[in-house]
């Protein structure tokens, strides 16, 4: 992780004092009201350069959580043209997405999260990987909303079948199977 001109460790005015402080935040979310969390956060994200990355998704996320996906939108993807990288990259992606299907713009959330969906499982890290199931979940709300319910359902019962105490085989194949069903069967 970049040290964005401060020093690493674990003391005031470090990364890891900062992530520490937007976790303790958004831990006590409903305890706030939205724009006092949005003006939270944004004093956490002053504490940074203008341009940093992880401090544009967090404000990004906060106008999410608290009802303005617009403003999401914009957070999200000047993050993502920072160079924001690992697990708040894919939940940039995944809330951006998310954020443009809300706002009525699901064929571009189809092909965000496919693409993210596309990427090797082998260049990712644990908790990118960890993600999938909600870049799944998440695509099949797209999918369904662009009329593609049968890859929607596929996609999702996909998705859950692993998570199943038993038939998850039988589950997954009959998901597979829904992509190449005749429709109404």
């Amino acid at each position: 992780m970049s040290t964005h001109g401060t020093e690493r460790g674990t003391g005031p005015g470090t990364d890891q004092d900062w992530e520490r402080r937007v976790a303790a935040l958004w831990e006590r979310f409903d305890a706030h009201d939205p724009a006092d969390f949005r003006e939270r956060i944004a004093e956490l994200a002053a504490e940074r350069p203008e341009d940093d990355a992880a401090a544009l998704f967090e404000r990004g996320a906060a106008h999410d959580s608290t009802g303005l996906p617009e403003e999401a939108v914009d957070l999200y993807r000047r993050a993502l043209d920072r160079g924001l990288t690992g697990l708040r990259r894919r939940r940039a992606v995944i809330q951006l997405a998310s954020s443009l299907r809300n706002l009525g713009r699901p064929d571009r959330s189809v092909e965000l999260l496919t693409a993210e969906r596309d990427i090797p499982a082998d260049r990712l890290d644990d908790g990118e990987r960890a993600l999938a199931g909600a870049v799944d979940a998440f695509l099949a709300l797209a999918l369904a909303d662009t009329g593609r319910d049968r890859e929607a359902a596929s996609l999702a019962l996909g998705a859950l079948a692993p998570l199943l105490p038993r038939y998850n085989r039988s589950l997954a194949h009959y998901a597979r199977a829904l992509l190449t069903a005749p429709d109404g069967s």
